[in-house]
Formats: C-alpha cells, structure tokens, sequence
C-alpha cells in the first residue's frame, strides 16, 4: 500500500489591511494645501509686500529712514519701556500666579477671570480708562501731579500701558507650571533645614524658570507691537514719548510708504528674532519638563 501524501497548507504572510494603513487625519495632501494657501494669502504675502516695497528704497535711503533721531528716539522709548514692564510683569505676575495657586480666598474666581481682561478688552479702551485714571484732571492723578508725579502724557504712561496689556502673559504661562510642581519638594527642603528663600531660590525657581523666561519674552513681544492703548496715554511728543508704531502710522500719512515700510520692516525683524527666543524658551521647557 502507497503511502498518500498529504499537502499541509503553508501561513501566508499577513496581508496588510487599507483600514489599518489609513492615517488618523485623513485627507493630509488636501487638507496641507489648503494650510499653507492660508498662510500664504494671510501672512507671508502680505509680509513679502512689506519687504518688497521696502527694496524700492537705495541702501542709503534705507539706512536714513530708519537711523533718523526721531526714529531711534522711538526704538529706545518702544524697546526700554517693553523691557522694563515685561520685568515688572515677571515679578507681579509670578506673585499673582503664585497666591491664585497656593491660596484660597473669597473671589479667587472672580480675580482670576479679571488676569484675562486685558485680553478681551480693545487697546483704545485700556489707553482711555488708564489717561482718564492717571492724567492731571484723573481719578488718580489729580492726587499724584501736586506732589510732582506725573503718570501721564510722558514715558511713564507708556511703561504703565505696556504692564497692564502684557500682565497675563506671564500669569497665564507660570500658572499651570506652579500647578505640576510638587509640594513635596518644597516640604522636604523644608525639614531640611531649608529657610523659605533657600527653599524658593533652590526648589522653586528652578522648576519655573523655563515658564518664566517664556513668559518675560512673550510680554516683551507683545509690548513692541503694541499701539492702542499707548498711543491715549503716551503723549506723542516726538523725542519723548512718541513709540515706533506711531512713527509707521505717520509716515503713511505724510504718503511716505517706502520710509514706512523700512521702519516696520526692522519691526518685523525684531519679531522673528523674539518668535525664535519664545520658541527655544518653550523648547527648553519641555526638554526639562520631560526629563
């Protein structure tokens, strides 16, 4: 009697399956075309028109636009008075973060949706409620100019503006770190020995470093910009109170375009350059949080 063989079917390998290979967005060519038009039409064409126009003008011509005494009197009023309210806004903001974490009190929610309020209020608003509190005939100021104070009309009320707009973002950006970090941390140091600035200086700050310098630079981004509420309070003197932005609003007036555009395009390189701090500050944030 032969013996029958008998096939034994061999495993195939395993097919992949269309479901299993689609992308969780589907729809990534279209959707990518469609991103980058937008940001073409919104951001980069616009910003090649402002460069563009600005190549109309000689290196010459470029070079007396934006190093005239007025104009440079309007890059140290609009850079120094952005750094020193982002500074002020490091401080009070870490100290108004720190007592909406720590702390429980009667209104905390009503004071932390206020932190939000420069957000959603327009900038003509802020500069108008912040004159009629502080100049000559204000609320506030009719006290402080007797005594030689002035608060308005000058640089000081530009320093003023630029910490009341820029305040939340440094709230808002140490805020949920203060939240993460552990107690238990500050509790050990603590029975350590640790005296509370010890604790603070070695446990603390350390661990929000990162938010805070991404939060001081953010401010400092935003102060630059801004214009609404600056321009009610400042004054405009020119060589005294007048900001870069309102020199650019000027220049289009007088129909100068091509001085404009020189001046905003040293503007937009100042941004860039922050754009590239605040994303590196953030970068490092979380590599150290992850770590």
């Amino acid at each position: 009697m032969s013996a029958t063989s008998i096939a034994v079917p061999l495993p195939s390998a395993p097919v992949p399956s269309r479901r299993g290979s689609r992308k969780v967005l589907p729809g990534f060519n279209l959707t990518l075309g469609y991103t980058v038009l937008y940001l073409s039409l919104i951001v980069l064409i616009p910003l090649s028109a402002l460069v563009f126009k600005t190549f109309t003008l000689s290196w010459d011509q470029f070079w007396a636009a934006i190093s005239s005494p007025r104009v440079l009197a309007s890059y140290r009023l609009t850079f120094g008075a952005s750094f020193i309210a982002a500074m002020v806004n490091v401080v009070f903001g870490l100290l108004l973060a720190w007592v909406l974490v720590r702390y429980e009190f009667p209104g905390k929610k009503i004071v932390d949706a206020l932190v939000d309020l420069p957000f959603a209020l327009p900038t003509a608003v802020a500069g108008i409620s912040l004159t009629a509190l502080l100049a000559g005939n204000g609320w506030i100021g009719q006290y402080l100019e007797p005594m030689g104070i002035k608060l308005a009309f000058n640089p000081n009320g530009v320093v003023i503006a630029l910490i009341f707009i820029g305040l939340p973002f440094v709230v808002r950006t140490v805020q949920p770190v203060l939240e993460d970090t552990e107690k238990e941390l500050e509790e050990a140091a603590m029975c350590l020995g640790a005296t509370r600035w010890q604790t603070f200086s070695r446990v603390i700050l350390p661990a929000i470093a990162p938010a805070l310098l991404t939060g001081f630079a953010m401010a400092f981004a935003r102060a630059i910009g801004e214009y609404g509420s600056v321009i009610f309070i400042a004054g405009n003197m020119p060589m005294v109170s007048e900001i870069t932005p309102l020199i650019i609003i000027g220049k289009l007036e007088q129909y100068d375009y091509a001085g404009a555009t020189a001046v905003a395009t040293v503007m937009l390189l100042m941004s860039f350059v922050l754009l590239l701090v605040i994303n590196a500050l953030q970068s490092w944030q979380r590599k150290r949080s992850g770590a």
